[in-house]
């Protein structure tokens, strides 16, 4: 048994601060063409989760510390259900909301729903406890070359992994034990005075406590936009990342946001070669603080903001729960800290 990593014990105690809920589920949803071959499916879903030891570990509390235990049998539930077509959106959906009990049950569950003679969908579903959003692609890679081959008779011929997401827990730890002061200082300058929160013109009242309900609205930019904008990013040397982001802080400025504006921002965290063919959660929060004083021109806004975000990544490593910690902020339930 060891302990969890940083991304692991936020998730952690979400869930223990909440109970079980399907707020961080991860559903990676596949429609197949063709007759599936179940047991090579079923098969194929154990190797994988055999690959990755994420997949087959499970939370339990040891003296009051939750602890990761790795399972030695994946012990994975394969549901197959026939479903009409016209049903596999609702199926797929009571699917996404299963509640994972993490303290005994493994963060990954699979249904196969059967729509037709040559049609199905399948779901894979993940805790975020076990995966992040890079983890997809490995994880429906190893799954095709598992299928692939247990449909053929043999087991997947891949190479072993150069380690376990165990492995990263330590690491982590013996990194901030021997780096963590001076990330520490760094972040403790970079977010002095800042606001903990932005103040902007709502038309609704912030909720005691967050719904986590929400909604997408869709928008397009044109090609001819883009090509500008990676023309500007290029001109300064920056990314389409670091553009966007100072219209943004630009955008919130006007909106009366201030000109103090620390945007939240996902990083991958696989800061090793090694880490990126893992399943597991890697992925930290980086606060970047974009300073829109003095009105600068748009150029200048983008070189300040390509400075901050450089000195951002250098000191990464920092996990963001640990800076809520150490900066002892006002915790609610209604906001993000």
């Amino acid at each position: 048994m060891v302990p969890l990593s940083f991304a692991q014990r936020r998730l952690w105690f979400l869930y223990r601060l909440e109970g079980p809920s399907s707020t961080y589920n991860m559903p990676l949803v596949l429609r197949l063409s063709g007759v599936v071959d179940r047991e090579a499916l079923r098969l194929a879903l154990g190797d994988v989760v055999g690959r990755h030891e994420s997949l087959r570990t499970v939370f339990p509390e040891v003296d009051g510390e939750p602890v990761q235990r790795v399972l030695d049998r994946s012990g994975l539930r394969f549901d197959v259900e026939s479903v009409p077509a016209e049903s596999v959106d609702a199926a797929v959906a009571a699917a996404a909301a299963h509640c994972f009990d993490l303290m005994s049950e493994i963060p990954v569950r699979a249904w196969l729903f059967e729509t037709g003679s040559d049609s199905s969908v399948l779901v894979l579903l993940l805790h975020h406890i076990a995966g992040d959003g890079w983890s997809m692609a490995p994880l429906g890679r190893d799954l095709g070359v598992a299928y692939s081959a247990r449909a053929a008779g043999t087991s997947p011929a891949w190479d072993p992994l150069p380690v376990q997401y165990s492995d990263y827990s330590v690491w982590q730890r013996e990194l901030l034990e021997g780096a963590g002061t001076g990330l520490a200082e760094y972040w403790s300058s970079a977010l002095a005075g800042m606001p903990e929160q932005l103040d902007l013109p709502t038309d609704r009242v912030r909720p005691v406590v967050s719904s986590f309900r929400g909604a997408s609205v869709g928008f397009v930019v044109s090609a001819r936009t883009h090509a500008r904008l990676v023309e500007v990013a290029r001109e300064r040397h920056a990314t389409l990342f670091m553009v966007v982001q100072a219209g943004l802080a630009a955008l919130l400025t006007r909106l009366g946001a201030g000109v103090d504006v620390p945007i939240g921002s996902p990083v991958a965290g696989r800061t090793d070669d090694a880490l990126d063919d893992l399943v597991g959660s890697f992925v930290n929060t980086l606060v970047l603080r974009n300073d829109t004083s003095g009105n600068p021109s748009f150029v200048d806004l983008i070189d300040r903001v390509r400075a901050t975000d450089l000195a951002a990544y250098e000191h990464q490593d920092l996990p963001f729960e640990r800076l809520v910690e150490m900066l002892n902020l006002t915790r609610s339930l209604s906001h993000n800290p």
